[in-house]
């Protein structure tokens, strides 16, 4: 694991990572619609804010505004010749507060997915995926990344194609898969698939989990999969703080800082320790989080009925995995 991670999980047993990067641009006045890459050229001091922000609020770690950094996004924007220089970019803001902080914070390259479908259901080759997450990785690294963090990925062979692309850039780095529909990655992996899946990868991530989805509840379902399944890698929980809801034309997160707070402390529980927050999170959220962790001490794995309790219903019944979810198919097939 890289020197700056260890060190920091080595003191403290965990780490904060930051909470959203679109939910804080949309509050700087980013509008619906435009690449927050672009804003690494345009607005630098807006980049510079919104990690600086999650810094302050006390995390360890922040992620770069580099999410949709590659060229198959880029290319809806007319901008995919500048992939490698707006992720650069990214990493050199990131780097600067980094290093001014008083305390160690790790930048994290931001790769998320290419936006394309990969055979058989889309044109995506393999060979060009890598070719999409090495040039992206690249800048991130030039820029100065302390590793790059893979985001937000459904499929299984993206998920292996950016593992490659990280290996050839000789990087360390970590990875997250998204599970939003019942428990299942847009893609239909489960939390148990995706150990197994990281337990077999050649080139393996130093930390891997979930990020987004739908609630922190659900989230943490997830996390308890990861668990029963025997991960051999720290687990990484980033969820949404609370769930959307659309208000006076925008998007709104209900989960209060109060309701975050407890959701560190039970990802803590249940076995996460790289923790921190995803749409909706505010540096306010990011704070109340810092002081719940420093403030407790990590206690039993939680039931399934206390997450619900205390972070609200789950959105389905079953994480698609375990005898509740053969029994649910089962009774599928019998009513076909």
């Amino acid at each position: 694991m890289s020197e700056v991670l260890s060190k920091i999980l080595d003191r403290q047993g965990w780490i904060l990572a930051d909470g959203a990067t679109g939910t804080n641009l949309f509050n700087m006045g980013l509008e619906a619609g435009e690449a927050p890459e672009l804003w690494n050229d345009q607005h630098p001091d807006r980049i510079s804010a919104l990690y600086q922000g999650a810094v302050d609020a006390g995390s360890d770690l922040f992620l770069t505004n580099s999410f949709g950094g590659n060229a198959s996004r880029l290319k809806l924007h007319n901008a995919q010749g500048r992939a490698l220089e707006l992720s650069r970019i990214a990493a050199e803001i990131g780097r600067e507060v980094a290093d001014k902080a008083s305390r160690p914070v790790v930048v994290a390259g931001s790769m998320g997915p290419t936006g394309d479908l990969m055979p058989p259901l889309g044109t995506l080759t393999h060979a060009d995926a890598v070719e999409i997450f090495e040039e992206t990785g690249a800048g991130l690294l030039e820029g100065g990344a302390d590793v790059l963090w893979v985001e937000t990925i459904s499929a299984p062979e993206e998920f292996a194609a950016a593992a490659e692309a990280i290996q050839n850039l000789g990087a360390s780095w970590c990875g997250t898969m998204s599970f939003d529909t019942a428990g299942r990655s847009m893609m239909g992996v489960t939390s148990s698939a995706l150990v197994e899946i990281v337990n077999g990868m050649p080139y393996q991530p130093l930390a891997f989990g979930a990020n987004c989805g739908v609630g922190a509840a659900d989230l943490l379902r997830t996390v308890l999969g990861f668990v029963e399944a025997g991960p051999t890698r720290p687990i990484i929980a980033k969820g949404n703080a609370g769930i959307p809801k659309y208000v006076d034309g925008h998007i709104h997160y209900d989960g209060t800082p109060e309701l975050m707070a407890d959701y560190a402390v039970l990802a803590r529980d249940c076995g996460a320790q790289v923790i921190g927050g995803c749409c909706g999170t505010t540096p306010d959220h990011l704070r109340a989080m810092r002081a719940a962790l420093e403030g407790s001490g990590k206690g039993e794995m939680p039931e399934l009925e206390t997450i619900s309790a205390r972070l609200g219903a789950f959105s389905s019944e079953s994480d698609g995995t375990g005898e509740q979810a053969e029994r649910q198919r089962t009774r599928r097939r019998r009513r076909g």
